[in-house]
């Protein structure tokens, strides 16, 4: 009877802390931690205004994991932008030699493949901004997507627009659910 009940306890220690063991048998870094948040199957819904004021829907279908060396969340995605479908792969990663986090996306149909999105990522609590085009005053629109995560199962996420890099007007907001 003890030595089923020893077996039990440590199955169920196993089984509680395999998500955050690494392929080498390391835990996640406090770093790579805070990704976690974002692995499951999320479906998000939203609206979308385009340049001339009209609003139209989005639909999201992500589905997130660990690299099986669990440096990298690998992440599909399936959206639906205004009745547009475009499938991509997204790779976020902490990297240990600039000690930023980074966001990869790659795309195989509704944009162009020649034109990956890559924006460094700043992680702060349950907040995450991904840095796109660098607002220039007068002359470009700079363009960022800020995550809210929670409660748990739940993040909200607006794609905002600045022409001073300072105050951000969000144009795509939405809300994703863990399923």
């Amino acid at each position: 009877m003890k030595r089923g009940m020893l077996v039990t306890i440590v199955c169920g220690v196993i089984f509680v802390l395999a998500p955050a063991m690494t392929a080498n048998g390391q835990g996640l870094s406090p770093e790579q931690q805070k990704l976690d948040v974002s692995t499951g199957r999320w479906v998000f819904h939203g609206t979308s205004k385009s340049r001339t004021g009209k609003t139209s829907s989005f639909t999201w279908n992500e589905n997130c994991e660990w690299s099986p060396n669990h440096l990298y969340l690998e992440c599909t995605f399936s959206n639906v932008w205004g009745g547009r479908a475009v499938e991509s792969l997204v790779v976020d990663t902490y990297n240990t030699a600039d000690h930023t986090y980074w966001h990869y996306e790659l795309y195989a149909a509704g944009e162009k493949g020649d034109n990956p999105f890559v924006s460094r990522m700043e992680v702060n609590g349950n907040t995450w901004i991904e840095y796109g085009r660098k607002a220039v005053p007068g002359k470009t629109t700079g363009e960022r997507i800020v995550y809210n995560w929670g409660p748990p199962g739940h993040v909200k996420v607006a794609i905002e627009t600045s022409k001073d890099g300072v105050k951000w007007t969000a144009t795509d907001e939405g809300e994703g659910v863990r399923q």
